[in-house]
């Protein structure tokens, strides 16, 4: 599965973004400030920028692991029916720990990306269901053997007809 988050709204304290998957759209997303980090930076030129608890993680493509479980999440009531499992992008230069995950507001997020419908300035709803659905789309792809990841960038996908 390939996912795309397409950051729309980039602001002082947040940044609103679009989810497809496949090419179609499934969520609004919410992450911390974008401060302009990029995947192909040096490590010493992203930790001069990222400012921790503040920052959102550089565009890049990343791989997603839905099989690692989160001791931090594992007793949320959001996470207990996968067991705390919750989708955690790998080799993200710079951070440690990125997760897709349940969050209303920016001070929900360390630098994850909270899920859900952007009805509200700097805000994201419904997240709870929202992850849910897309937590049966992913361990569902990853049942079937599919490796998945997520690009993460400013531009929606083009799908060819």
């Amino acid at each position: 599965m390939n996912i795309t988050l397409a950051r729309i709204a980039l602001k002082d304290e947040y940044t609103i973004g679009k989810l497809y998957m496949d090419g179609k759209y499934f969520c609004d997303t919410l992450e911390l400030k974008d401060r302009g980090l990029k995947d192909s930076m040096s490590l010493p030129d992203i930790a001069k920028t990222k400012v921790y608890g503040k920052t959102a993680v550089p565009t890049g493509l990343y791989e997603v692991s839905v099989t690692n479980r989160s001791e931090k999440f594992a007793t949320r009531a959001w996470a207990m029916p996968n067991n705390g499992i919750v989708p955690l992008l790998l080799n993200v230069k710079g951070f440690d720990g990125v997760r897709i995950h349940v969050g209303n507001k920016p001070s929900d997020l360390l630098g994850c990306i909270a899920v859900g419908v952007n009805d509200k300035v700097g805000w994201v709803s419904n997240s709870t269901i929202t992850y849910r659905n897309l937590m049966n789309k992913l361990l569902a792809d990853h049942n079937a053997g599919n490796k998945i990841t997520i690009n993460i960038g400013y531009d929606k996908p083009t799908t060819t007809t």
